[in-house]
């Protein structure tokens, strides 16, 4: 079907829908698996389907980006740059979405998460351990308080597996 790096569950991640069928924006063609998330073009697009996005045919159809170029982490090599940007689904967040890399690669985005969920989960102390103040711009403390109501973003560095979270308060 379609298979994303840095976004492996698009469907439970809400990515994704499939509660009806739509006709994509960019081959046209009816699908029962759509997108509605974030899209940078001039163009307005409402609805891609996993094939149009995984190829990279709506990026290049529609001359856009599922995500800021300028709002991710560094990585060497340039390819898994134009891969996350061009052929991988976004996800929305409060204000601006941020990307986050580890191992010298964009880590997979996991989903929505509050403080509670993340210690049902078992990862607050590795979180805890892995959070970055430079890019979260928020004391941890004072954010381990306040993450409720899916504020932060879980990160999966796809090489050692570690968890990393991104918030963005509104």
């Amino acid at each position: 079907m379609y298979n994303f790096k840095y976004h492996p569950d698009p469907l439970k991640t809400g990515a994704f829908h499939n509660d009806k069928t739509m006709r994509c924006q960019c081959c046209g063609k009816d699908t029962e698996i759509y997108y509605t998330g974030p899209f940078y073009s001039v163009d307005e697009v409402d609805y891609l389907c996993p094939e149009c996005i995984s190829s990279g045919a709506a990026a290049e159809k529609f001359d856009g980006a599922f995500q800021d170029s300028e709002s991710v982490d560094e990585v060497s090599d340039p390819a898994k740059l134009d891969e996350l940007v061009h052929r991988t689904p976004g996800y929305c967040g409060w204000q601006q979405e941020y990307w986050l890399a580890h191992c010298d690669d964009y880590c997979a985005f996991m989903g929505y998460y509050d403080w509670t969920a993340l210690e049902h989960e078992g990862l607050a102390a590795e979180i805890e351990e892995t959070y970055r103040e430079d890019v979260c711009g928020i004391e941890f403390e004072w954010a381990k308080e306040h993450i409720q109501n899916n504020d932060c973003y879980l990160f999966k560095c796809l090489h050692c597996g570690k968890h990393f979270i991104y918030i963005d308060f509104d």
